[in-house]
């Protein structure tokens, strides 16, 4: 860090002055879309993973390219198919021409991993992703293989087509920081979207920061002071999503199975320090917990079957609680 920065304010200005420019680099590729790239900055800039829900052909690959290139960090996507092995995203022993068996990485070893439609692959599969996510090593033959840091993963599923798949369960879930919903561009990004890429104009982006800057980053997130009455907003907040128990709302109550756990609050506290430091703040607000509360919580929670029958959405639940 201080090889970087001669103090934190001098790095907490920076990051906010950086993402700025990543914005305004990204935007010459990606038309729209402002809040799904903040939040993919934001889940890389707290060391985090993201999950992005999305139907086909919204440019999630060329947005996560696009956002490797301007950080300068290696990428690597992996279409997650249904007879996918575990060693074909991690790696295994092969034999070379002096007959030593010697590891041969598999593509998860990169700085940012676009996870294409993890649903599409068996658990088997879905779980070495998982292990590489939280523990940022992999294990082939009982030795461990450090990936290069910082690690990102950012794992796609499609919300319409779910035949033949092996949908995530809510454990696995909980292993993302984020949960990303992207939606369809608005008329005039999509006329802009279709001028751009119908067209012989092929943009290029510069590359804004590098893999030293951002550890920077991820190390400056966690030194952030926070209040206490919006750390205790942000724990309350995610009490309240338990069915069933001392702080839970009725709408909880009503219309949940499963709550969040602690892992949710302590998302939830790093993703309103880092909200804050994008926005030129140094310190979080409740605005901040605010902020983040939906892309933290949404793949927390479970709704049940009344929820499902009424038309009440986990957004709806979660607005209701903030």
């Amino acid at each position: 860090m201080s090889e970087l920065y001669q103090n934190d304010v001098e790095a907490a200005n920076a990051i906010t002055e950086i993402t700025a420019k990543l914005r305004s680099e990204i935007g010459k590729v990606i038309v729209g879309q402002k809040e799904v790239v903040d939040g993919v900055l934001m889940s890389i800039f707290c060391d985090g993973h993201s999950l992005l829900i999305g139907v086909p052909g919204l440019a999630k690959t060329l947005l996560i390219k696009t956002i490797s290139d301007v950080l300068d960090l290696s990428f690597n996507r992996i279409q997650f198919t249904p007879d996918l092995m575990p060693s074909d995203i991690t790696g295994s022993e092969v034999l070379d021409e002096q007959r030593n068996f010697r590891f041969s990485k598999g593509p998860l070893f990169a700085n940012i991993i676009l996870a294409d439609e993890i649903n599409r692959t068996p658990p088997k599969t879905q779980a070495a992703l998982l292990e590489a996510m939280q523990e940022k090593n992999v294990t082939v033959n009982g030795q461990n293989h450090a990936l290069p840091r910082p690690f990102f993963v950012l794992a796609t599923q499609n919300p319409i087509e779910q035949e033949g798949t092996y949908p995530l369960p809510e454990a696995q879930l909980d292993r993302f920081m984020f949960n990303i919903v992207l939606d369809y561009p608005s008329l005039e990004d999509e006329i802009n979207i279709v001028k751009q890429t119908t067209s012989d104009f092929k943009p290029s982006v510069s590359k804004i920061i590098g893999a030293h800057d951002i550890q920077a980053f991820q190390t400056l997130v966690r030194k952030v002071p926070i209040a206490d009455n919006v750390m205790e907003y942000a724990v309350k907040l995610v009490n309240k999503t338990r069915p069933n128990t001392t702080g839970s709302a009725d709408i909880v109550n009503q219309y949940l199975n499963y709550g969040a756990g602690p892992r949710a609050s302590q998302y939830l506290v790093l993703g309103a320090k880092c909200h804050a430091l994008i926005h030129g703040k140094y310190s979080p607000d409740i605005e901040d917990v605010q902020a983040v509360a939906n892309y933290v919580l949404r793949h927390r929670v479970v709704k049940n079957y009344k929820a499902e029958a009424e038309g009440i959405s986990v957004e709806n639940i979660i607005s209701k609680l903030m």
